[in-house]
């Protein structure tokens, strides 16, 4: 199966991040290069770097920019983003883009075992060289460590019930597919709510998705340091897809748009802080009606934007 995959919000995103020709940017995500291709066509004498854990990723966007000499590919998480850009002698960057979200060829790819829709593999790595994969977790965490992967990652209202079905099934037999773990998830609830609810399987599978790969572990950390990079001016904008992710993203802005944040009651500021960016988008930017009939998956995108002052 070829690396496709739609940009959402893709003139949005490129209306915010306002490409300058000769301008150092960076794609922390680059997923199937489709953010990117609209950056590095707007580049004369800048320059992109465009990060991916995924070697298949990297693998289609090499074929994708080849010729181009103004992009270099990183395999790298994107919370080492900061560190790998500096240990290239990158410090001043015009513009970051972070798409949290996961590409399609991982979501549809039965081998990838990321989706409930496709019978596969229990897998979901976004870096296949990885070991932890979502079969270890099903099957060996503790009871207690997955009942709190539920509550925290999939916010998932049953998780106890799911948990003990859970459990329960893996005594028999491992578990080892992603309908396997569906119809163990389905089990765990009331017919009647089966129908009401729908996808029922969806946040359960969120939250061992965001547990394989460390998905909220350092993101905050990874924004602060990245501003630090930002030149005056700068932006950065940053796509969410689960309310987990948005809402990180909108406490770490919002403390680095705050000049003081000394408690409440204090007379005179004390703290020393100051803020060092400006919000751009005080409400997150959605998707338009005309890109949600194009793709479904934009539904649940939120972009973020600031401005280093």
């Amino acid at each position: 199966m070829e690396f496709k995959h739609i940009p959402v919000l893709l003139k949005e995103v490129i209306d915010n991040l306002n490409i300058k020709n000769d301008g150092i940017y960076v794609d922390c995500t680059i997923g199937g290069g489709g953010h990117s291709s609209e950056i590095v066509k707007r580049l004369k004498n800048g320059h992109l770097y465009g990060f991916d854990r995924d070697e298949m990723a990297l693998s289609a966007c090499s074929k994708r920019f080849a010729g181009y000499k103004n992009l270099t590919l990183i395999k790298n998480n994107y919370e080492n983003a900061a560190q790998s850009l500096q240990e290239l002698g990158v410090t001043q960057i015009d513009g970051i883009l972070m798409d949290l979200g996961v590409s399609s060829p991982q979501i549809d790819l039965p081998e990838r075992g990321f989706s409930i829709l496709h019978d596969g593999k229990l897998d979901m790595r976004m870096d296949q060289s990885q070991t932890l994969d979502a079969a270890m977790v099903v099957n060996n965490y503790s009871k207690e460590q997955l009942l709190k992967l539920l509550y925290e990652f999939g916010e998932e209202p049953n998780a106890k019930h799911i948990v003990d079905k859970i459990v329960s099934s893996r005594q028999i037999k491992p578990i080892e597919t992603t309908f396997e773990l569906k119809a163990i998830i389905e089990s765990a609830f009331p017919k009647k709510l089966l129908y009401k609810r729908g996808n029922v399987s969806q946040q359960t599978f969120q939250a061992l998705r965001i547990e394989v790969n460390g998905e909220l572990i350092g993101l905050e950390k990874c924004i602060l340091q990245l501003v630090d990079l930002l030149k005056p001016g700068g932006i950065m904008a940053v796509i969410s897809f689960h309310s987990l992710e948005d809402r990180i993203v909108k406490k770490t802005f919002k403390k680095l748009s705050t000049a003081c944040i000394c408690p409440p009651k204090t007379p005179v500021c004390i703290c020393g802080h100051k803020a060092e960016v400006k919000l751009i988008t005080h409400k997150p930017i959605t998707a338009e009606p005309e890109e949600l009939q194009r793709n479904n998956r934009s539904r649940s995108a939120k972009l973020r934007v600031v401005q280093k002052l």
